[in-house]
């Protein structure tokens, strides 16, 4: 692409259809990054013209005013201005409103214009606005902008025509700048009352409704935003995404493992045993087959809350939560990560994007790894069968049930507290409301859903797989070496450097009941929190060839040689301890901080730390 290509910008409200329009325009040839800095995505692309002029196209975050309130919009403002950091100005704003939403799209259109750079307004959604018997006189609605004003219909084929055409036709120097409003103040900024006043008064020369909502709508939503239907709605909404997520990845994970599986087995076959075919097999293998089993479930997350997003019901979830959530210093953004992060707290922790507030989201993520993820049901399902009988309280409930519950109940209460207590040790003590659209019901288009989904496994597999792979291979180097002496008759990974760490951790984690055997599955154990079943089926001499097969033979074991304290002591280190190298990796992406990882991995180890030694003292006294 050449140096003289026009630089467009695509602005507008969230819910605008902007992505779309982005994606009509620019299909493959895109690319997603982050803004240097920030954890804002930045996401370019590029098509050429008929005429054969290129354009490089920026989507810009939604934001609602030039008045920021989150990251993202201060990122759009900045670059708008062009004030942003190796970023130069557009040379063209776009900015896209909702044809059925004027009301609300074009106070955000005037701000923008006030900044006196060429913009275009493209008003999209013209063809649900024709459905519902809205006109929109864009002749007249380009005189009262003082703008060019064309139609869109992002979702067809074509609908970007009238846009093309126009910037085909006037290049970027043609374009006039956009005349700056007189009612405005002298920093370029509108006072509130005179951009209402304004907006009031296009909209009654260029906009003719025969009503403010869709009768749909207005159906619709007297059940799902209902506050006792409405939740109900919801339960059964997330109850669907939980059991997708958790149930239909699992066919094409363990593809994926029994491919890693194959290919661990081929190439250990090929090569001759030594240290590089154990890296390769045990470390660079196993590590990428540990990152891409994340796969299915980061789509088929990202499918429904795309999905959710695109059809207009996810805002209204958000605002049903909002005055829960926001008890325990959270927003109801923040519930649709959380669920999902009993699944995996990757994808949870990747879903936070969709929470605009910063503070909300920093909190989210920080919380996301206390949600019972599937990785703890191997280590719950061999303590729980191992130490507590299987007997029925108050003739119908199972007692192992019970105590499986109440592990899960432990970590949403836990979550609950620890982001209370954030609330109010920040310096920010101030409210900040949620504020949100509730657009129209429609259907998702599957093209937008398709490349959203592209996306998100591209940085996924970019972003995580790196420090996981390398992480991964660091504990294949502490697991096999020094390697065992001449004549050692032991089992080698005690005298490893990990076995030795496991060995000199014994007296720190004495007073949790923890021995040595426990301390050293820890280690390997932080690569991923199921691998300790398998660590402790070693450690015992076991030669079991999965995690099924090592559970079975390790309860007796562990039935006969630990105590019950011990057992319940581990249960509790395991609702809280941070033993997920991917998901502190996540943290560090999303979060572009090492400060934030150590947060996290300080506090959810001071927790897993105080409660396992409480558990243990206290079970050990009642006589476990």
């Amino acid at each position: 692409m050449g140096n003289n290509a026009t630089r467009l910008a695509l602005v507008g409200n969230p819910n605008c259809g902007k992505t779309a329009l982005f994606n009509r325009l620019t299909g493959s040839r895109q690319k997603v990054a982050n803004y240097a800095g920030v954890t804002v995505e930045r996401k370019e692309g590029r098509f050429t013209a008929p005429s054969g002029r290129e354009y490089v196209v920026l989507d810009l975050p939604g934001a609602y005013s030039l008045q920021a309130a989150s990251l993202d919009e201060a990122v759009t403002r900045d670059l708008c201005r062009g004030f942003y950091p190796g970023e130069p100005a557009p040379d063209v704003i776009i900015c896209v409103v909702d044809a059925t939403n004027l009301r609300l799209h074009l106070r955000f259109a005037l701000e923008v214009r006030q900044l006196g750079q060429p913009m275009i307004v493209a008003v999209n959604m013209m063809d649900a606005a024709r459905r519902r018997g809205i006109g929109v006189d864009l002749e007249v609605l380009q005189h009262e902008l003082g703008v060019p004003v064309v139609p869109t219909i992002a979702v067809q084929r074509g609908g970007t025509s009238a846009l093309v055409a126009l910037l085909d036709r006037e290049g970027r120097v043609a374009l006039p700048a956009a005349v700056v409003d007189p009612q405005a103040t002298g920093d370029r900024d509108y006072p509130a009352d005179a951009l209402h006043h304004r907006t009031r008064a296009i909209l009654e020369r260029a906009v003719t409704m025969p009503r403010r909502t869709a009768a749909v709508d207005d159906a619709l939503d007297r059940w799902l935003l209902h506050p006792v239907f409405g939740l109900l709605a919801l339960a059964v909404v997330m109850f669907l995404i939980f059991q997708a997520v958790y149930a239909w990845a699992t066919p094409v994970m363990d593809l994926i493992e029994l491919g890693t599986g194959w290919l661990g087995k081929g190439v250990g076959n090929v090569l001759p045993k030594g240290p590089l075919a154990s890296l390769l097999v045990d470390g660079v293998i196993a590590g990428l087959g540990g990152v891409i089993v994340f796969l299915p479930q980061i789509l088929i997350l990202f499918f429904f809350i795309l999905a959710l997003e695109e059809s207009g019901y996810l805002p209204r979830a958000a605002f049903l939560l909002d005055r829960v959530m926001s008890a325990a210093g959270l927003s109801g953004r923040s519930f649709i990560p959380l669920l999902s992060s009993f699944a995996c707290a990757i994808p949870g922790i990747m879903a936070t994007r969709s929470i605009q507030d910063p503070r909300d989201r920093l909190a989210t993520i920080l919380v996301a790894p206390l949600m019972t993820c599937s990785a703890r049901l191997p280590v719950y399902a061999l303590l729980i069968g191992a130490f507590i009988p299987r007997r029925e309280v108050a003739g119908m409930l199972n007692l192992q049930g019970l105590v499986l519950f109440a592990l899960y109940a432990a970590g949403i209460l836990s979550a609950l507290a620890v982001a209370w207590v954030m609330k109010k040790w920040r310096r920010d003590k101030g409210e900040h409301p949620l504020m949100l659209e509730l657009p129209s019901y429609r259907l998702p288009h599957p093209r937008d859903l398709l490349i959203g989904l592209w996306e998100r496994a591209a940085i996924f597999l970019r972003r995580v797989g790196g420090i996981i792979l390398s992480l991964t291979v660091l504990l294949w180097f502490l697991l096999n070496y020094p390697g065992a002496p001449e004549g050692f008759v032991g089992n080698p990974i005690d005298v490893s450097f990990a076995g030795r760490i496991g060995h000199a951790l014994t007296t720190v984690f004495a007073p949790l009941g923890f021995n040595w055997q426990i301390c050293i599955a820890l280690v390997p154990g932080l690569a991923a929190r199921e691998v300790a079943v398998s660590s402790l089926a070693t450690i015992y001499a076991l030669s079991a060839t999965n995690d099924e097969a090592a559970a079975q033979a390790l309860t007796p074991l562990l039935a006969q040689g630990w105590s019950v304290a011990t057992a319940l002591s581990l249960l509790v280190w395991f609702i809280y301890a941070p033993q997920c190298i991917s998901t502190l990796a996540t943290i560090r992406r999303e979060t572009n901080s090492w400060k934030q990882v150590g947060i996290a991995a300080g506090y959810l180890f001071a927790l897993a730390y105080v409660a396992s030694m409480l558990t243990y003292q206290i079970a050990i006294r009642l006589g476990g």
